[in-house]
């Protein structure tokens, strides 16, 4: 593995970013303190602009490089935490209650601080790169919310790029799928409105948890026997709310989940069977159900030519052999798809030492990670942005 020297002889800084970040996890939207600690760190490196709250809590910084080239490339790193409480040993440990960098996104934060410390230093690169910090990746539109507020009519960029650690894979692994690459995802909640009455009394009630097992069941048969076995669906519930008393038949129960996907078709049967499944279970115990669908992700696709040119410069940093060009497509979902819609690009896994997963509390991200992340953000703007 060769890390960019530059790069390495801060790595210590890295770090010491890195620990601060995870100490202060802030949720989507809320990330006023990591926003502005990343505008601070901008304009200390050097960047000929910084930009502050742009998708809410979004910063985006701009830098030129020695030529003259009208070129951009765009790297985007995420910036929110999760809603967990950490259970990982660590000195740096979250002193924010019920909120936890479970999902590494400090480390994509810092890794992208990295890179823009290095090429503002050199601006050995012949055009603009676009240095994106994402507010609110996880599930709460981030993405969206930047482009809709004039992302890429502001900063246009010809490609764009990004990466996300991988506590599955081998240290220094780097992986990158051409076209599908993750699943597009739906949230729903589904609100079962029924009669409540007195436990001793249930003849009395339409008891809605009753209903809502069944509809839980049903809503299996959607993956089970509706969608075709070659097309990959997740159809998930992940929670089941009804009740507060044990003498107590409730009137509601809201059941919740996510459906993954990677093919149109698909996603469109599913949520016309669920809203089918719904009708007819109302009907059929006589009470009403609402339903609650939403587009959360879009599936990723990765830009098959940029996906090389990805692994190519990827290669430079961790060597020929930690790097792959295919893999299977992921089920987990990423906001960055709705970037990808817009500008061609293609978006990198990047394995660590450690083996808790992702989005748990004990999870740990590698250190050692940092330095790579950013030498590989580094290096496909030298190489694809060269100065001749």
């Amino acid at each position: 593995m060769t890390v960019i020297p530059a790069i390495e002889e801060f790595a210590e800084d890295l770090t010491e970013i890195r620990h601060d970040l995870h100490a202060h996890p802030e949720l989507g939207f809320e990330e006023t303190r990591t926003a502005g600690i990343v505008a601070e760190k901008l304009r200390a490196y050097g960047l000929d602009e910084v930009h502050e709250g742009i998708g809410g809590t979004g910063v985006v910084g701009v830098l030129k490089g020695k030529g003259g080239g009208n070129r951009a490339i765009g790297l985007r790193a995420d910036m929110d935490a999760l809603p967990i409480t950490e259970a990982a040993d660590v000195p740096y440990a979250s002193t924010n209650a019920g909120k936890m960098h479970a999902c590494g996104h400090d480390g994509h934060t810092t890794m992208l601080l990295g890179a823009a410390r290095y090429l503002a230093g050199t601006r050995n690169f012949d055009g603009t790169v676009v240095f994106i910090f994402q507010p609110a990746e996880e599930g709460l539109g981030g993405a969206r919310r930047m482009i809709a507020e004039g992302l890429f009519d502001r900063f246009p960029c010809n490609e764009l790029y990004g990466m996300h650690n991988d506590p599955n894979s081998e240290p220094g692994k780097v992986t990158v799928t051409p076209g599908p690459a993750m699943a597009g995802a739906s949230f729903f909640d589904i609100t079962i409105k029924g009669t409540g009455s007195h436990a001793a009394m249930p003849h009395q009630s339409r008891d809605p948890i009753v209903i809502g097992a069944q509809l839980v069941q049903q809503l299996q048969t959607v993956v089970s026997r509706n969608t075709p076995p070659l097309k990959p669906v997740v159809l998930s519930i992940t929670t089941f709310n009804a009740g507060s008393a044990y003498n107590v038949v409730p009137d509601r129960t809201v059941i919740t989940g996510t459906i993954r996907y990677f093919h149109d078709d698909v996603i469109a049967l599913a949520e016309a069977r669920m809203r089918e499944l719904c009708a007819g279970i109302a009907q059929g115990f006589g009470v009403e159900i609402e339903v609650d669908l939403r587009n959360v992700f879009d599936v990723l696709q990765n830009d098959r030519d940029l996906s090389a040119a990805y692994i190519d410069a990827a290669a430079e940093i961790v060597g020929a052999d930690s790097t792959t060009l295919g893999g299977d497509p992921a089920t987990g979902s990423e906001d960055f798809a709705d970037m990808l819609k817009i500008v061609p690009g293609a978006y990198c896994r990047v394995g660590h030492a450690g083996n808790v997963p992702l989005h748990n509390p004990g999870f740990v991200l590698d250190d050692a990670i940092l330095p790579v992340g950013a030498s590989i953000y580094a290096r496909i703007v030298e190489t694809r942005l060269e100065v001749k």
